[in-house]
């Protein structure tokens, strides 16, 4: 499989997977931006793509950062739909206490690119009854 990437940003980094065997490709800014506490702001990567047939990029926050600082992804994971050609640009919220500043060149997100299968839908009366029923949220319980 091939990704193809188009630099709209001279400065921009192409993505790349850190190791042998990583699922997600590293995403970098191409500004500097700072996030305050509970603020959010769209960091742009400076790249446009063409995802591979039947396939998805799944943009996810970097535990790191999540960890260190309490930065992650409001939309997460956000979707690249197949036929996007648009700039990628991640969708960033600081949840720590202090500011935090994104430099140029950080990296700041995770891209997995996921196969995809689209169904056909069909209206119908009734559904199968499951063990589990209409239990939702919290309907496992804890332990």
């Amino acid at each position: 499989m091939e990704l193809l990437v188009k630099r709209i940003n001279k400065e921009a980094i192409l993505p790349f997977y850190a190791h042998e065997g990583d699922a997600g490709l590293d995403l970098f800014s191409v500004e500097e931006v700072l996030i305050k506490p509970m603020e959010r702001k769209l960091i742009a990567t400076g790249i446009k793509i063409q995802l591979p047939p039947n396939t998805e990029g799944q943009v996810r926050p970097r535990s790191g950062l999540a960890l260190a600082h309490g930065i992650t992804l409001l939309n997460s994971p956000g979707t690249i739909d197949e036929g996007y050609r648009g700039e990628i640009k991640v969708l960033m919220i600081n949840l720590g206490q202090e500011g935090f500043l994104i430099k140029k060149g950080m990296k700041i997100a995770q891209m997995v690119i996921k196969p995809i299968e689209q169904v056909l839908i069909k209206e119908v009366v009734e559904l199968k009854d499951t063990e589990r029923g209409e239990g939702g949220f919290g309907s496992t319980g804890t332990m």
